[in-house]
Order: structure tokens, then sequence, then C-alpha cells
């Protein structure tokens, strides 16, 4: 008998699992289709076995043609659930297993009544497949009669949920011919508008006649049981509890810590590592790794099992923080955590948040970091000893869940099933996760040793200085980063008033004599760490990490701030948002270097940003470039007021005005946190601004202006997989720094073409240096790793 309860429900699984891939095989099933006819048929596996086991017997006659009916239903319940989800279905191979299902209803009563095999137990299940049948025909017919007729189908449930509620309607009931009579009505009216045998208006009003039988049936019982209530006795939903066993939801509620622990383990499991696919559909899987942790939990002994349980609970933690690194690692800088290098980024991020909001914020997010990571940790090693005290107190029925979760897996693995794209129902996700993570570990390492012996490797160290530069001789060449420019705000539709600020500037430059070419340049990074676009342009090399930016500031490579000091500049750096010691500037071969203190500005702070672009630009050229009797000038700007998070904007003022800075009080704008995107845009406008206006006010005969984007902004404004070019302007009054330039095929204006030239931008160097040291041959090709 035992083994007839579990191989009954079993076979039923193994059958509703050929039909579905029978199905599959001649008219095709989608993602939709295959989840939930699978997920169908396990529920029907488990809720069978339980009311076998409570009943202690098998699968009678009766019982094995009603669950014949049920797996015909579940191949229904598959192609409706892939028609909801936009895929059309066979209407006749849909009508004709509806039919056949609902045919077989009159079957399994007549064989329980010749076998002499009725029981309570098999007329519940009759009348549950029967109320599942009329719940999945009303989703189908609903867009056509209407979305009210999904009434037909839930009215069987909201009176399951009132009874929880109220016990009086869980009394039993008296024999009534009328109910069954009513039942097969519903059945036959939906089938009926499902095949489309008849217009949509004569079935809507079908279906709304047998709403009212419905409704009269259900009143006439819902009535019936009220006037008995004192006096009957409420039926059981499962078990009939003892007065030990206390109030019924004293039983529910301690249901809810082993609900919560299995729900906490899968989440851990299957949340997504990319923030375009954290919905909650992503969670409905099947994760591989949750199947061999309980395959463990129930195969281990006794003694090392709660150890054990522990230590996995407390790994699993960890990985859910790597998980919530990657997410937000991919929404801020479009790439997963580098679990090597960026310890570093911690600093940088409490910098952020300290200029941004406060220093006292920053410390309160730190803490509550810290505390929401221990609690992570705390919750997932009690959620993990929690399932292994509900799998060892059950150990039969989780071996059955278990059995039939792996064939689930496997059947979901061999059809590629997907409810979300990307994410197969058959789940290795946190397998996936240690191994990419292991592999960039690794491919850090290699990366050390090759790139350190290729950063020495630079053609022009050994270039004699009067050599360098000969075409810019006695020009004032300035390179200004301009924060989170790129590609994106000056090609999408959303940006066009930026394109306008460019168009209009260049109106006014031509005007004004100046000549202007754009293309674009691919940035190493995205999102943020300026730093290393900074680095790569400069220096000739692709630098997109924190180790081979120490590695290149510990060489005696070339940079072109070095370049420029070694053929006779004066080099300049102006970092406004620096305020500690820089070392790297020794290293760029700067002879003077403005932070954020030495600009002398005294106005508001705007965000990350502390003083605005326009101010920037004014105390850089009254300090360097206003005198007489000087040195040409290279100078690296970094202008930060589209930094990130866009929320408090500067307004361009009078250049005449600006003083110390505190003009700016009156001359700035709110943009509200919810829409980035229009502050972001606002950003660009004003630092484009700004530059144009720099070039109106002080640009002459003998400035030649370098503005290119460090990076593209986070993936909030671009969205995912955005590319990562940004823009690159050169303008000067001087048409032979144009020609020298004419073999870049950079096309005339401020705003680049889409189709304009696309470099990496740690070509820019080399480039620049042949074009502007004309007696020099190209340095041949070096030979290293790709980015």
């Amino acid at each position: 008998m035992v083994a007839t309860v579990r191989n009954g429900p079993l076979i039923g699984l193994s059958v509703q699992i050929l039909l579905l891939a029978a199905v599959a095989g001649t008219v095709g099933l989608g993602a939709a289709g295959w989840f939930t006819g699978l997920a169908y048929g396990l529920v029907l596996c488990l809720a069978l076995s339980r009311g076998l086991h409570q009943v202690a017997r098998g699968l009678g006659p009766a019982d094995r043609v009603t669950l014949t009916r049920a797996v015909l239903i579940g191949a229904v319940f598959a192609l409706v659930a892939d028609e909801l989800a936009g895929r059309p279905v066979p209407v006749g191979l849909l009508t004709t297993l509806a039919a056949v299902a609902l045919s077989l209803d009159a079957v399994d009563g007549y064989v329980a009544r010749r076998t002499g095999t009725e029981s309570a137990f098999g007329a519940r299940f009759d009348m549950e497949i029967d109320s599942v049948l009329v719940a999945v025909l009303s989703l189908h017919v609903a867009p056509v009669v209407g979305p009210w007729v999904l009434i037909l189908g839930a009215m069987r449930y909201v009176f399951l949920v009132a009874g929880w509620a109220l016990p009086w309607l869980r009394g039993p009931l008296p024999p009534r011919y009328w109910r069954k009579v009513v039942a097969a009505a519903l059945g036959v009216v939906l089938l009926v508008v499902t095949s489309r045998l008849l217009p949509s208006t004569v079935g809507g009003l079908l279906a709304l006649a047998v709403l009212v039988l419905q409704l009269e049936s259900f009143g006439r019982d819902v009535a019936w049981r009220w006037r008995y209530r004192a006096s009957t006795p409420p039926a059981p939903l499962v078990t009939a509890p003892t007065e030990a066993a206390g109030p019924r939801w004293r039983a529910w509620w301690r249901r809810v810590p082993a609900t919560l622990a299995v729900l906490l383990v899968l989440a851990a499991l299957t949340v997504p590592r990319q923030p375009s696919q954290l919905v909650p559909a992503a969670l409905l899987r099947i994760p591989l790794e949750g199947l061999a942790l309980a395959a463990v939990l129930l195969a281990v002994p006794a003694r090392v099992r709660r150890p054990m349980a522990a230590l996995t609970g407390t790994l699993l933690g960890l990985l859910v923080v790597v998980t919530a690194a990657d997410l937000g690692f991919h929404s801020s800088l479009d790439r997963p955590v580098d679990l090597a290098l960026d310890w570093r980024l911690l600093d940088e991020a409490f910098t952020f948040v300290s200029a941004s909001v406060g220093r006292t914020a920053a410390i309160a997010a730190s803490v509550g970091a810290g505390l929401l990571v221990g609690a992570l940790l705390t919750a997932t090693t009690w959620a993990v000893l929690r399932l292994s005290r509900l799998l060892t107190g059950h150990p039969d029925s989780a071996r059955r869940v278990l059995a039939g979760l792996v064939a689930l897996w496997l059947v979901a693995a061999a059809t590629g099933v997907r409810i979300v794209p990307a994410l197969p129902v058959a789940d290795a996700t946190t397998t996936d996760l240690v191994r990419a993570h292991a592999a960039q570990v690794q491919a850090r390492l290699q990366d050390s040793a090759s790139f350190a012996n290729r950063v020495n490797i630079d053609p022009y160290r050994l270039v004699p200085d009067d050599q360098l530069l000969t075409a810019l001789e006695g020009k004032d060449v300035l390179v200004a980063f301009v924060e989170s420019y790129g590609r994106d705000v000056v090609q999408e539709p959303e940006f066009a008033a930026v394109e306008a600020v460019l168009e209009e500037g260049q109106r006014e430059l031509s005007a004004a004599g100046f000549g202007t070419r754009s293309a674009f340049l691919t940035s190493p990074t995205a999102g943020g760490g300026s730093w290393l676009a900074h680095a790569t342009l400069l220096s000739g090399l692709w630098i997109d990490n924190n180790q081979r930016h120490q590695t290149l500031l510990a060489s005696d490579r070339t940079p072109l701030g070095a370049a420029f000091q070694r053929a006779g500049w004066r080099t300049v750096g102006v970092m406004p948002a620096v305020n500690q010691p820089w070392p790297e500037g020794a290293f760029y071969g700067y002879e003077r270097f403005y932070d954020e203190y030495s600009l002398g500005y005294q106005g508001p702070r705007f965000g990350f940003a502390p003083m605005p672009d326009q101010y920037t630009l004014s105390a850089f050229h009254q300090r360097e470039l206003a005198g007489a009797d000087r040195r040409p000038v290279m100078a690296e700007l970094a202008l930060v007021s589209s930094h990130s998070p866009w929320t408090h904007l500067p307004r361009l003022v009078d250049w005449d005005a600006l003083g110390d800075g505190r003009g700016f009080h009156d001359a700035s704008e709110r943009s509200s946190a919810t829409q980035p995107r229009i502050g972001y845009r606002r950003s660009i406008e004003y630092a484009l601004g700004a530059l144009i206006s720099y070039l109106q006010r002080y640009g002459d005969d003998d400035l030649v202006l370098i503005v290119v984007g460090d990076h593209q902004p986070a993936p909030v404004i671009t969205g995912p997989d955005a590319s990562r070019d940004v823009p690159v302007h050169l303008v000067t009054r001087d048409p032979a720094v144009l020609a020298q330039i004419a073999g870049w095929g950079w096309p005339d204006g401020l705003r680049p073409v889409p189709d304009a030239p696309v470099w990496r931008m740690d070509e820019f160097r080399d480039r620049f240096l042949t074009a502007f040291s004309p007696t020099l041959a190209p340095p041949p090709p070096v030979a290293g790793p790709p980015r």
C-alpha cells in the first residue's frame, strides 16, 4: 500500500511531463507553458501524495481516471499560459484536450459506483479537478468574453478562502443533485466558448447565464450553512485539530518560520546579478545548488549536520553579498564587482556620499551597510539551519519532493525553458557566480605580470626633447575632461537640447574664427572611475582597473603631460574635486597642481562638485594664462559639474562677476532626484556651455582646446549594455593645427556625427604625439594583451 501511495502521484507527474513533451514536439510549447505545466504537475503530485497519506490508501480505479483528467488539464493549463504570454496556440488541440477531460468526469463517477470504491477522498479529488478545469477555461475565454468571466473560475476558491476566516462556512453540506448540474453546465459552456463555434456575443450570454446559476447554487449553500451554523460542527480542511493543538491560527503560525527559511534560501540562490533581470519572476527557478544542499543535509550523519548547515548558511550569506555587489556595480559602473581590486572603491564611495550629502550621512550609511551585511549573514545561517530541521523532521516527504524537483530540473534543463529571458528555469546561478569570480581573480593575477612587462615599453621615452611637439610651438594646449560626457547624450533624441547647445556653439565659434573637429573615443570605464580614463588617454595604455593604474604610476612611462614638459611647456594639473595629497601629479609631469583648496572658491557646493566648471576655468585662466611674459602652458582640467547625483546644478554667470564664487548662491537650480536623466542632461548643457563661453571670452590664436568625455554615465541614464564611446573635440583658431590632424579623418563640427571615427582611448597619446611631432616616424605598434 505504501508503494502505491508513493508511486501513483509520481506516475502522474511522469505522464504529465511526457504529455507536455508531446505537445511541445507537435505544436510547440513556450517558456510560460513549460513552466506552468511543470509547476502544475509538481503541485498535483505533492497534493495527491499528501491526501493519500492522510487517508492511508492508494489510488482506486476511479481515482486513476480522475488523475488522467488532471494530467490532461495540465496540458490545457500549459497551452492557456502560453496564450496569455502572447504565443498563439491551436484552439483545436486545446478544445480537444478540455473536451476529453470534461467527458471523463462522468466516467470516474461511473467507475467508482460499479467497483464499489466511492469515497470522500475520491469525491474531493474529483471536485478539485473540476474546479481547476473551470478556472483554466475561464482564463482562456476571458480575452474573448470579458474579464468578468474570471468570476466563474474564482468563485470556488473565494468560497474556500472565506471558510478559513469564517469557520461556519466549513460545515458539511447535504447532497444536492442541482449542484452537479450547475458544475456540468459550467464546464460545457466554457468548452463551447473555447471552441469558438459560437459568436463571442452568444458565448458571453451563455457564460452570463451559468454565472447566475453558479451564484444561486453557492448562495443556497452559504444560506444553508448559516442557518445551521450553531448546530453543525465545522468540517476540517485537512486534519481535525484536537483541544491540545490549540486554535488553527497557531498551527499555521508555526509553519511561518519554515516557510520563510525556504523562501530565503531560494531567493539567495536565484537572485539575478543583472539589474535588468531583477524581477519577481526571476525567482521562479529551480536552483541546482539548492537541490544539492537538500540532498547533502538529508544524507550526512546527524552529528555533523548542524555545523555543516551553519557553515553553509554563512557561505551563502557571503555569496549574497557578492551578488548584491554585482548588482550595485552593474547599476553604477556597468560591470561586476572585482573581488581582487575593488576594495579601494570603498573609500571612493565614502568620499562620494560624504561630498554629496554630508559626512554624517556618509558615516550613517557606512554603519548601516555593515549592520545590513551582519544581519544578512545571520539570516542566511538561520535559514539553512531551519531548512535542515525541516528536511530531517519529514525525511520521507522531503525525499519525494526532492525527487520531483530533480525531475523538473532535468526536464527544464533539457528543454531550456525560460520565464525571464537569459534565466533558465533549470538554474545554476550560484555555481556560475563562483566560477566567474574565480576566473576573474585568476585573470587579475595573470594580467599583473604581463602588464608590468609592457608598461615600460615606450618608444617616446627615448625621443630627443627637441623633437617632441614641434608643430605646437607657442601654443597653450588644454585637455579638458568633462565628467560623464558620453556618446548617448549627443545622439539620443531625449537629449536633443544638448545637441542644440553643440550646434549653436558651433555657429558662435565659427563666427569667432574657430575651427572644430569631433570624433569618438572608447573609454575603459563607464559610470565612474574617471581616473582610469584620464590615465588611459594620457599614457597610451589601456587602464581599466586599479591594479594597472598602480603599476602605471610606478613606471617611467612618458604620459602626455611629461612629453609637453620635456618639450618646454609649463605643465599644470587642475583637479577641483581633489581634497587630499595627489602624488599622481608627479607621474603626469605637472609642475603646478591646483586642488579644491588652492583655487580659492568660496561659493556653495553643487552635490559632489565642490565648485562650478565656469569658476574652475576662470580661476585657472587668471592664475596661468593671464600673464604676458610666460612659457606656453599645457594643462589637464577635470570639469566635474556634470558628476552625479545631478540634483543641484549651477547656472552660467557673467565672467566679470565671478569673484570668489559666492555669486553662485543666486545662480543655481534644483533637479528632482527621481528624474536623474533630466538633471544629467542639464548638467551636460551647463558644462558644454561653460567651455563654449570660455572660448568666446578668452580664446585666442595660441589656444588649442581638447575636450573629451571621461566615460558614459551610469546605466540608470544610458540603460544596460550601452557603448563606452565618448565624444572628443579639438578646437583652435590656427588652420595649421587643423592641418596636422587632417589624416585623422575627424569631421568638421562641434557635434560628432554618428559615423565619425571611433578610436580606443589608449590610441590618442601616440596619434597626438605623432601628428604634432612631424620629424618623428610613427612608432611601431606594441603587442600586448587585449583591453
